[in-house]
């Protein structure tokens, strides 16, 4: 009975054994190297924000071309350490999915260990269980040996117990590691595409800067003759936009084609992104707006897009007007139901005509680039669709309208 009494005492020391510890070592290094990312992150942050300041007291400043130059080169000392704090912030996030990835591989081990666990478990329960407890009770000598043995058992199936509770703890967190991992990969991702961005941010800029030298040749007389020109060209644009609606709307009323009544019974109309949306680069009445102080409120927003990148019609409408300015402005004006229009600025290819009817989602046209490029303007800031969104010939924030 004593051999009986050590053999259960055994498999129950045995059940309560802790499994060889993982180390954590590798997992404690990639937290300090997580660690020492964000605090870089953070010194970046603050450079930026002085080079922010900057850029705002510049602009608050005359519009010079040594202003201009001076805004410029903050803007691109700025995206430089835009870029960098990018690069750690991918940095980081690689070492937080590594760190993931490790905890997830700890876990299975330990569940693994468990499931393993609990093999023996069962497979001792049920070597006690057959065991046959009349025969233990009558031929022992003491009936206590009996209830030690039954106490044994059930002090076994509480440990079963809770080795079975840590097992579904132990997949609960491994289903919430899985899930930051996913999110941590598209945290990556957007990442990668926001680096990608701002580098093309600062060639832009740096294109910016060589052409404002080259066209001006340091010469402000030369900057202010661009300027003028620049704010006559889009006066002009305003002037055509609001007259040729007003004139353009009244002949579709009077007209009554068929085209036009077909989509005014469509009720209300509905946009869509003109170009995919990688990012909004000047918002629509944005204060930070480089052009604001000589050309105004800014009537629509500035949607990223590479060089020539397609344009589809925000809604259905009618074509009213296409103006292909060679190296100056180009842009498409689009008639739609209830008082509704767009605008589509600094276009460097026209699909459609005057008087065209088109779909929402059908390629009008692509998009300019910096200036000196076909239909970008003087004053473009690098390659972008500027688009408005215009109730009753007023314009209106395309974000209100847009999916």
């Amino acid at each position: 009975m004593r051999n009986r009494r050590k053999k259960f005492l055994f498999i129950f020391l045995f059940l309560s054994l802790i499994f060889p510890l993982i180390t954590f070592s590798q997992v404690d290094d990639l937290k300090q190297k997580i660690k020492e990312y964000q605090d870089q992150i953070k010194e970046l942050e603050r450079q930026i924000k002085i080079y922010e300041e900057n850029i705002r007291i510049k602009r608050k400043e005359a519009t010079t071309l040594k202003n201009e130059i001076s805004i410029l080169d903050n803007k691109i000392n700025k995206t430089k350490i835009e870029i960098a704090k990018k690069e750690k912030e991918i940095k980081k996030v690689g070492l937080e999915i590594e760190q993931i990835q490790k905890q997830i591989k700890n876990k299975n081990l330990e569940i693994s260990d468990l499931k393993e666990k609990i093999k023996k478990f069962i497979k001792k329960i049920y070597q006690s269980d057959n065991k046959n407890y009349f025969h233990i009770v009558f031929s022992s000598n003491y009936l206590s040996d009996y209830f030690s043995l039954i106490q044994t058992n059930l002090k076994i199936q509480d440990q079963l117990q809770g080795i079975l509770k840590e097992t579904e703890e132990l997949k609960r967190g491994l289903e919430n590691e899985e899930r930051e991992l996913k999110e941590k990969k598209t945290e990556l991702e957007k990442l990668k595409k926001e680096l990608s961005s701002k580098k093309n941010e600062l060639e832009e800029d740096r294109r910016m800067k060589a052409y404002l030298l080259k066209e001006t040749q340091g010469a402000e007389w030369k900057f202010q003759t661009l300027l003028a020109q620049a704010r006559a060209e889009m006066q002009e644009a305003e002037r055509e936009i609001s007259r040729l609606e007003k004139e353009i709307r009244k002949k579709l009323a009077e007209e009554k084609e068929k085209q036009w009544q077909e989509l005014e019974a469509l009720g209300v109309v509905v946009f869509s992104w003109p170009v995919p949306n990688e990012g909004i680069t000047a918002t629509f009445h944005d204060p930070d707006y480089p052009f604001k102080k000589w050309l105004g409120e800014h009537s629509g927003i500035d949607i990223r897009a590479d060089y020539k990148t397609p344009i589809r019609a925000s809604a259905s409408g009618y074509v009213g007007r296409a103006k292909y300015g060679g190296m100056g402005y180009s842009y498409i004006m689009l008639i739609h139901p209830n008082g509704f229009s767009t605008v589509y600025g600094h276009v460097s290819e026209i699909y459609v005509e005057e008087g065209q009817y088109v779909k929402r989602g059908e390629i009008i046209g692509r998009t300019g680039g910096i200036p000196g490029t076909p239909g970008a303007g003087r004053f473009s800031t690098g390659p972008h669709l500027h688009f408005e969104i215009r109730k009753d010939g007023i314009p209106v924030n395309p974000l209100n309208y847009l999916p």
